[in-house]
């Protein structure tokens, strides 16, 4: 398959219970504010708490996409009779090996089990994944090997060059789709065919239906990733992005290049990469967009949502006791 084939699409870190009041949110934004102190952050939860609203479409006219909605039952319903090349790739360095298992065997039980899966894993150490994980039928891993990257900082600003590297080496050549996801993730309910789109990206669990200045896009004029006040609409969350591989492979290049232009000039995005792809996002308008059931955590600030597809158990682990922490290996 060509890297940049012409294809259209038929017609881009656990459960339920709300944990405390004093939970802090990971998000750069919320840190820096102190969760905009008690009793703000008392409304937003209080927000949450209030009926969701479920749009089947975004305000530019592309799906938005709640699992068991009509649109979607139709598009899995349109795919069922085709066979598709679908990537799942994730990076894995140091420590964060220790969710590989976990991840993959949740994808075998609810990432688009009708369609062929290849799993493709950037991995600093491949010893670690020894010995090797059992696959279903039409299902393979592939290891493409990385070198260490000492810290999470420099971690954060390489995935975009790893992940265009990637598809124009070997990927681009062997799926229609990839989808990028953070490997401290565990699938807890079906991601079927629903998800697959040109361009795909997914709502933020703690900022869906906040409103346009509650988001926290990066404010420094002097940054690559800027955004006016007078743009964005919707905050994505950098734990699940995907679509067809010639516009992931632009996206990464995109985002690649405002990355290393802010390097250049010693400037650090606030929300790292996801400020970058947030930038992005806005210039190239996803094509299908992910509801917050497909990246969520359980967290003071998440939104309630009808079904807990992906979960972060990276993000997840900010709210846990030290029991818990243990029992689920943070």
């Amino acid at each position: 398959m060509a890297l940049f084939p012409f294809c259209k699409t038929p017609t881009d870190f656990l459960h339920g219970r709300k944990t405390g009041g004093n939970v802090r949110s990971p998000h750069p934004y919320f840190q820096a504010m102190e969760l905009g102190i008690g009793r703000q952050k008392t409304d937003m939860e209080n927000s949450n708490a209030a009926s969701l609203q479920t749009p089947a479409q975004t305000p530019w006219g592309v799906p938005l996409v709640w699992g068991d909605n009509r649109n979607s039952v139709r598009r899995r319903t349109e795919f069922a009779q085709q066979e598709v090349r679908i990537g799942l790739l994730t990076l894995v360095v140091g420590t964060y090996a220790q969710h590989v298992r976990r991840f993959i065997s949740s994808a075998e039980i609810y990432f688009i089990p009708s369609q062929m899966v290849t799993y493709y894993i950037l991995i600093d150490n491949p010893r670690t994944l020894d010995p090797p994980i059992k696959l279903g039928p039409g299902r393979q891993l592939k290891v493409l090997p990385v070198a260490e990257f000492p810290g999470w900082d420099k971690l954060a600003y390489r995935r975009m060059p790893l992940l265009a590297d990637a598809i124009k080496n070997q990927i681009g050549r062997e799926v229609e789709y990839i989808f990028c996801a953070d490997i401290d993730q565990e699938f807890m309910a079906p991601v079927e065919e629903e998800i697959l789109g040109d361009l795909v990206a997914t709502l933020h669990p703690e900022l869906y239906g906040k409103p346009r200045k509650a988001l926290p896009y990066e404010n420094d004029e002097n940054s690559s990733a800027y955004v006016k006040e007078n743009e964005g609409d919707y905050y994505y969350t950098s734990e699940l992005y995907g679509g067809l591989v010639h516009n992931v492979y632009r996206m990464a290049l995109g985002c690649s290049f405002l990355i290393l232009k802010d390097q250049a000039n010693g400037i650090t995005a606030s929300g790292r990469e996801e400020s970058y792809l947030n930038r992005y996002l806005i210039t190239h308008r996803p094509t299908c967009v992910l509801s917050p059931e497909y990246s969520w955590w359980d967290s003071g600030l998440a939104i309630d949502v009808p079904e807990k597809r992906l979960v972060s158990l990276g993000r997840q682990c900010e709210a846990f006791d030290a029991k818990k922490r243990e029992k689920h290996r943070c």
